[in-house]
């Protein structure tokens, strides 16, 4: 076994696994409340190596030193960072400032509901007065995401206009007349992206409450910096194409080794 071969392997492995992260960023980086992912790389854990059929020692192999194969996927996490603001003066866009998520029933296509998380405050009013996303998904009121209601919408006069101050409380004429369902997470390790700008909470997460503010005719842009992916993107071209020399320079010695080393002339 040439242990160069398979660190160099693994190497290209994990660049282009991290290639897959960083054109996912790229492509949602003008997608609304989108957050970035990065990568984790992590090494095989070591083993001890041993001689094999080595007669000097009677009943015992001796150790040559430790051995590692590479590197291998470490994890894939999510930066939650707040992303800056795009000024719209839409009065159903909506962003938080600060730590939490919308609450919306999501409608699958097979008809199946559930409750999903955002930070894509693109909202608008449909014909019922009815506070809905941009695929037409309910946001629940705030006592709905609290206590994680299906059913509990958010309906107001689709004929008159619409005040949020930053708790969340929808006003029309002067009168509350709903509040919008925002929430926190206890441990953000229990959200999993589940498509679509939507995260699922996994058994195990504790909702709280939220201690964003919600501001009204802004939306939260993606965190994604351009510029950065776009380094990243070289480093990690830079790192496939080393791995990719290092395997040709050992079939290069190889090579060699098996037909010219002892040829006979």
């Amino acid at each position: 076994m040439v242990k160069g071969l398979y660190t160099a392997y693994t190497g290209m492995v994990e660049e282009m696994r991290r290639l897959d992260v960083i054109s996912n960023n790229m492509a949602n980086s003008d997608t609304t409340g989108y957050k970035r992912e990065g990568t984790v790389n992590q090494a095989f854990d070591a083993q001890l190596a041993f001689k094999i059929k080595d007669t000097s020692e009677i009943y015992y192999a001796r150790g040559v030193g430790d051995v590692n194969m590479g590197v291998k996927v470490g994890e894939t996490y999510t930066d939650y960072s707040q992303g800056s603001y795009e000024v719209t003066d839409i009065p159903t866009d909506l962003a938080l400032d600060g730590n939490g998520f919308f609450a919306i029933e999501f409608t699958a296509k097979d008809g199946t509901k559930s409750i999903k998380y955002t930070r894509d405050g693109d909202f608008s009013i449909n014909t019922q007065g009815y506070l809905v996303t941009t695929d037409g998904d309910y946001v629940l009121s705030y006592d709905g995401a609290m206590n994680s209601t299906q059913g509990s919408y958010i309906q107001v006069d689709p004929n008159l206009p619409i005040t949020v101050d930053e708790q969340g409380f929808i006003s029309q004429d002067n009168e509350i007349v709903a509040r919008v369902g925002y929430v926190d997470f206890a441990d953000y390790n229990y959200l999993e992206k589940y498509g679509e700008n939507l995260y699922n909470l996994i058994d195990g997460g504790t909702i709280q409450a939220s201690t964003a503010k919600v501001n009204q005719g802004v939306l939260e842009v993606s965190n994604v910096n351009i510029v950065n992916e776009m380094v990243e993107l070289i480093t990690i071209t830079r790192a496939y194409e080393a791995n990719q020399k290092i395997i040709q320079t050992i079939d290069q010695t190889l090579d060699k080794a098996v037909n010219q080393v002892g040829r006979v002339g």
